[in-house]
C-alpha cells in the first residue's frame, strides 16, 4: 500500500549513521515525526574512541555520543533503545518488532551496522575470549584489561592486525600489559595498506614491545572455562589470560535481505545496493553506514567502507535523500588511526592487493613524518599522511583532477 502521509520516518540503527541521519532530518523539517529504534541500550554513538583513548579510560564517558543526552528530546525524537525489528515489508511501508508489534513508516533508513566475525574453532566459548564492537563490549574490556583483574600475569592476545586488531594492541600495551598479536600476512595492515606502510606499523608495534606472529589460529584452549592460550596452525601456543579478536565484521543486511531488497555480490563488497541518493530498490526505503554499497562517481564502481566518515557523511546525506534531496553522493572515502604516538588520516580508496598501484611517499618513514600517495597509471587514487596534518584537502585535489602527477612533485608535497 502506498506510504501514509502522516506515518513517521523511521530509523533503524544505533550508530553514527543514525544520529547523523536524524540530526540532518530534523534540520530540514522540525514537524515530521522521528522515530528511531535501536537494539541496544544506548542512544546513538560512535565507534572509533572504543579502541583508543576510550578502551583505556582516558576519555570522558560522553565522547562516543555525537548528541548530547537532551538533545532527542529537545527535538521531539521518539528513542527506542532495547527495541529490536525483526521484519520488514515494504509493500506494507511496515516493521515488526521483537515484541510482535508493528509500526507504519513514510519512508524508513536502515543504518543497521556489522557484527563482527567470531572465528569458528574449539574454545571460542570460552570466558576471556571477546570481541570489540559495541560500547558494552568496550566497557567490559576496559575493566578485564586492568592488569589487577586479570588472573594471570597481564598477557593479552589480540587476533587479527586490521585496523581493530592493532589499536587494541597498542591500547592495551600503553596499559602495560604484555601483547601478542596475531596476522595472516607478513606485516599488520597490509590488506589495506601494502606492504610499504604496513610494515611501518609493524616496526611500530615492534618498538612498543609487542611480539608478532603470523598464522592461523586453531584453537583457544584453556581450564576450568576460562581461557589460558591460543593455538596456532604451526604449532605455536601463545599463553592468553585475555584474547580480543580483531577478525573483521559481517553487514547487518539480514531483514533487507528477507524483504527481497537487492544486496551487492560478495565479490564487490557485499552490502545494500543504493543509488547515489542511498534509496534501496524498495520504495521509500533507504541504507547508511557499513550497510551501504554506493556509486562512487568518482572510482565509477560502488563502494563499501567501514569508517567513521563514511557513516556521518552517508547518514547525514541519507537524512536529506529521505526529505526529498536528490543530490547524488560524491564523498570520498575518509578514515583515521591513533595508535601511540602515530596518527593518520587517509582519504581515497585503492585496493593494494590488486597490484596495478605504484606509492610515492613524500617526507621520512623512519621519523613517522610522511604522506603516502597510491597512484594508479600516474593518476593518485589515495593518500595518507602520517603525523601530517591539514593536507587532506590537498590530497583530495589532487584524487580528483585525475591527472597524471610528476613523482617529484609528489615526493616535494611535504617540503
Amino acid at each position: 500500500m502506498p506510504a501514509s502521509s502522516t506515518a513517521p520516518v523511521v530509523v533503524v540503527g544505533g550508530g553514527l549513521a543514525a544520529a547523523r541521519a536524524v540530526e540532518a532530518v530534523r534540520e530540514q523539517d522540525a514537524d515530521v515525526d522521528l522515530v528511531v529504534v535501536t537494539s541496544e541500550g544506548h542512544r546513538p554513538y560512535e565507534r572509533p574512541p572504543l579502541s583508543k583513548d576510550y578502551l583505556r579510560g582516558q576519555a570522558e564517558p560522553d565522547v562516543i555520543y555525537p548528541l548530547k543526552a537532551g538533545w532527542w528530546d529537545d527535538h521531539a525524537i521518539d528513542l527506542r533503545t532495547l527495541t529490536t525489528v525483526v521484519d520488514l515489508a515494504p509493500a506494507d511501508h511496515e516493521v515488526t518488532f521483537a515484541d510482535g508489534s508493528t509500526l507504519g513508516y513514510s519512508r524508513l533508513l536502515l543504518a543497521t551496522g556489522s557484527t563482527p566475525r567470531a572465528l569458528q574453532v574449539p574454545g571460542r566459548s570460552l570466558i576471556g575470549v571477546h570481541t570489540l564492537r559495541t560500547v558494552d563490549d568496550a566497557d567490559l574490556l576496559a575493566g578485564l584489561l586492568l592488569p589487577a583483574s586479570l588472573e594471570g600475569e597481564g598477557k593479552v592476545v589480540v587476533v587479527g592486525d586490521g585496523w581493530i586488531g592493532t589499536e587494541v594492541a597498542a591500547s592495551a600495551r600503553m596499559l602495560g600489559l604484555d601483547v601478542c598479536l596475531v596476522g595472516q600476512t607478513e606485516h599488520p595492515l597490509q590488506a589495506t595498506l601494502g606492504p610499504e606502510l604496513g610494515s611501518l606499523y609493524g616496526r611500530v608495534h615492534d618498538e612498543r614491545g609487542v611480539v608478532r606472529h603470523r598464522g592461523d589460529v586453531v584453537a583457544f584452549t584453556g581450564e576450568s572455562g576460562r581461557v589460558k592460550g591460543v593455538e596456532l596452525a604451526d604449532g605455536t601456543h601463545l599463553e592468553a589470560d585475555l584474547v580480543v579478536m580483531g577478525v573483521g565484521v559481517t553487514p547487518n543486511v539480514g531483514i533487507a535481505s528477507a524483504a527481497g531488497i537487492e544486496l551487492r555480490s560478495r565479490d564487490l563488497g557485499g552490502g545494500i545496493v543504493v543509488d547515489g541518493t542511498l534509496r534501496t530498490s524498495a520504495p521509500d526505503v533507504f541504507a547508511a553506514g557499513d550497510i551501504a554499497s554506493v556509486p562512487s562517481p568518482h572510482y565509477g564502481r560502488p563502494l563499501r567502507v567501514e569508517h567513521w566518515a563514511v557513516a556521518q557523511d552517508t547518514g547525514a546525506h541519507a537524512g536529506r535523500a529521505m526529505l526529498g534531496d536528490d543530490a547524488a553522493y560524491d564523498v570520498l572515502p575518509y578514515f583515521f588511526s591513533d595508535q601511540y604516538d602515530v596518527g593518520m588520516e587517509y582519504k581515497g580508496f585503492v585496493d593494494p592487493r590488486a597490484g596495478d598501484t605504484e606509492v610515492v611517499i613524500s617526507g621520512s618513514v623512519d621519523d613517522r613524518e610522511l604522506i603516502a600517495f597510491w597512484l594508479r597509471d600516474g593518476e593518485v587514487q589515495a593518500g595518507m599522511a602520517v603525523n601530517v596534518w591539514d593536507r587532506m584537502d590537498d590530497v583530495e585535489e589532487l584524487i580528483r583532477s585525475r591527472r597524471q602527477v610528476p613523482r617529484a612533485e609528489l615526493e616535494a608535497f611535504t617540503g
